[in-house]
C-alpha cells in the first residue's frame, strides 16, 4: 500500500517494495526531508510499542545524527508525552514513530514543530516538495550530531498533569476509584500505572505488556473491546478506560460495562472545565452536538472546524477556547500543552467524578442524549466528489431553515439533526457521519443523503453522455 501523508502524520505498512511501503530507504528520505525542513539543531524522538518501533528508532535517529542534528531519545513514550518534551527541551522538533491506531504491521512518523504541535497542511505540502527533490545534504565526520537517551519525561509528564489547576488529586484519593484499563499491548502499558499510582487509584490492567503484539485491532471502538467490556460487566470497577497506541485518544466504559460514548469524552471534560473556567469550545464537523449545548449551557460560544488536530488547535487559538478536541476521544486542553491527551482526559474526567460524588452512568445521563451513525461511500476511481458535493449543496440552499458548511466536505445543519459527508484522506472512500436523538434517526439521515449521493453522481454521469452522444434512448 502507498504510502500515506498527512497533517497526522507519515504512515505505511511495514515490508515489501520501497515506495509502496514505509521501507528502511522510505525512513531515511523521509527523515531528512524533515530534518531538512525543521531547519535546527535538536530534534526529540520518541516511540509506541510497535514491533517494528525499534528498527524504526534506529534509522530516524542515525539518520539525523548524519544530518548534523542532537537527538533526544526519550524511548517508549506517548505521542503527547513527546509533544511535551519537545517543549520541555526547548528542540526545535519531534517525532513520534506510531501508526496512531493503526493495525500492528503499520507504522509511521508523526511530525512536530517547535511548539510540540503537528506540522500544518501547508508545512506538509513543503515536505513533500522536499522529499520528491531528495536533494539532501549530510554532514561531515566532524560534524555529527550527538544522541542522547533521557527516558526521564514519562514522569515529567505526569507531573505535569498533577499540577494542572483543575485536576483535583486529593479529591480523586479520597474516593479510591477501582480502574479497568486496556492499554492494547503499547506504551499506555508503561505511563498509565503510574499515573494511577500517583493519584492513589486501584487499577487492572488489560493487555499491559508492551509488546506491540495487539491482542485485537487497537481503534478504541466498541466492536474491539468485547474483553473489556465484559469485565466490566462483572461489576468490580468504578470505570473502565481504553487508550490506542500512542495515548492520544480516550474512551470510557460505563461501571455497568455500557460504553460512555467516544464522542463523549470530550463533551464530559468540556463540561467539568467550563464549570470552573467560562470560556469557549473547539471541535471538529463531526463533533457531537452535545458539545455545543453544553458550550451553551455554561455561557460560551462553540466552534467547528475541519477534522484534523492541527485544525482543532490553530482555531482554539484563534478564539481563546479554554477546551478542545475532536469526535474520537481527543482532549485538548491548552494549559498543559495544545496536543490530544490521554492522561489530561483521564486526570480531568476523574476529577469530575470525585467533585460530583456521581457513577459513571450517572454522569452521561446528564448530558443531552445523540446517536451518531457512521457510514461510507465506496468511490470509484473517476468519481468527482467536488462536483457532487456542489449539486447536492445546492438543493439545500434555499432553505433557511439549514446551515450549510462546505469547508471540509459537506455539513447540513438542520434544527434537530446534521449530516456530514467528507471524502477520506486514506481510503477511497466518502465518510457519511448523521446525528440525531436515536439511532434509528441518524441511520435514515445517513441513508437518505448516501442515497442522494449516488443519484447525484448518476445523474452527472447521464448528463455527461448526453452532452458526448446526444439523448440516450
Amino acid at each position: 500500500m502507498a504510502l500515506i501523508k498527512s497533517i497526522s502524520g507519515i504512515y505505511g505498512t511495514i515490508g515489501g517494495r520501497s515506495g509502496d511501503t514505509l521501507s528502511p530507504l522510505d525512513i531515511v528520505k523521509l527523515t531528512s526531508a524533515f530534518a531538512q525542513f525543521i531547519h535546527g539543531k535538536k530534534i526529540v524522538v520518541g516511540r509506541d510499542g510497535r514491533m517494528s518501533g525499534l528498527m524504526v528508532r534506529h534509522i530516524v535517529v542515525g539518520t539525523l545524527t548524519g544530518m548534523g542534528y542532537d537527538v533526544i531519545d526519550i524511548g517508549y513514550a506517548s505521542t503527547p508525552t513527546t509533544e511535551l518534551a519537545v517543549r520541555m527541551t526547548g528542540a526545535d522538533g519531534g517525532v513520534v514513530i506510531t501508526a496512531s491506531h493503526n493495525h500492528s504491521e503499520w507504522n509511521g512518523l508523526k511530525l512536530l514543530n517547535r511548539e510540540g504541535e503537528f506540522l500544518t497542511s501547508s508545512d506538509v505540502s513543503e515536505l513533500v516538495a522536499l522529499l520528491e527533490l531528495e536533494n539532501f545534504d549530510y554532514a561531515d565526520s566532524t560534524q555529527l550530531g550527538h544522541l542522547t537517551v533521557d527516558e526521564t519525561f514519562n514522569q515529567r509528564h505526569i507531573d505535569t498533569v498533577l499540577n494542572l489547576n483543575l485536576v483535583d488529586v486529593e479529591g480523586i484519593r479520597r474516593r479510591k476509584f477501582r480502574v479497568c484499563v486496556d492499554t492494547i499491548n503499547s506504551v499506555g502499558g508503561i505511563i498509565l500505572p503510574q499515573l494511577f499510582q500517583a493519584l492513589g487509584v486501584d487499577y487492572e490492567i488489560l493487555n499491559g505488556e508492551c509488546t506491540g503484539a495487539f491482542v485485537h485491532n487497537p481503534e478504541p471502538v466498541e466492536n474491539n473491546l468485547l474483553g473489556i467490556i465484559n469485565r466490566m460487566k462483572q461489576g468490580h470497577f468504578d470505570l473502565g478506560i481504553v487508550v490506542d497506541s500512542d495515548v492520544d485518544r480516550l474512551v470510557f466504559i460505563c461501571e455497568d460495562g455500557m460504553m460512555f460514548g467516544e464522542e463523549y469524552t470530550l463533551v464530559s471534560v468540556a463540561d467539568y472545565v467550563l464549570s470552573h473556567t467560562p470560556g469557549n469550545t473547539v471541535g471538529n464537523l463531526s463533533s457531537t452536538r452535545a458539545l455545543r449545548d453544553v458550550t451553551l449551557l455554561r455561557g460560551g460560544q462553540y466552534y467547528a472546524c475541519p477534522v484534523g488536530e492541527v485544525n482543532v488547535t490553530a482555531k482554539m487559538k484563534e478564539v481563546g477556547a479554554v477546551i478542545g478536541g475532536d469526535s474520537n476521544g481527543g482532549v485538548i486542553f491548552p494549559e498543559c500543552h495544545y496536543g490530544r491527551d490521554a492522561l489530561v482526559g483521564i486526570a480531568l474526567f476523574l476529577s469530575c467524578l470525585a467533585q460530583r460524588k456521581c457513577k459513571v452512568s450517572e454522569l452521561r445521563s446528564t448530558f443531552p442524549c445523540y446517536q451518531i451513525a457512521k457510514n461510507s461511500i465506496n468511490l470509484m476511481s473517476n468519481t468527482d466528489v467536488d462536483s457532487i458535493f456542489e449539486r447536492v449543496k445546492g438543493s439545500f440552499q434555499k432553505d433557511h431553515s439549514v446551515t450549510i458548511s462546505d469547508t471540509d466536505g459537506l455539513k447540513i445543519d438542520f434544527v434537530d439533526r446534521w449530516v456530514y459527508l467528507r471524502k477520506s484522506k486514506t481510503e477511497p472512500v466518502v465518510r457519511v457521519y448523521s446525528e440525531a436523538v436515536t439511532m434509528e434517526r441518524a441511520d435514515n439521515l445517513g441513508n437518505q443523503f448516501m442515497h442522494l449521493f449516488y443519484d447525484t453522481q448518476k445523474d452527472m454521469l447521464l448528463s455527461a453522455i448526453h452532452s458526448d452522444y446526444g439523448p440516450v434512448m
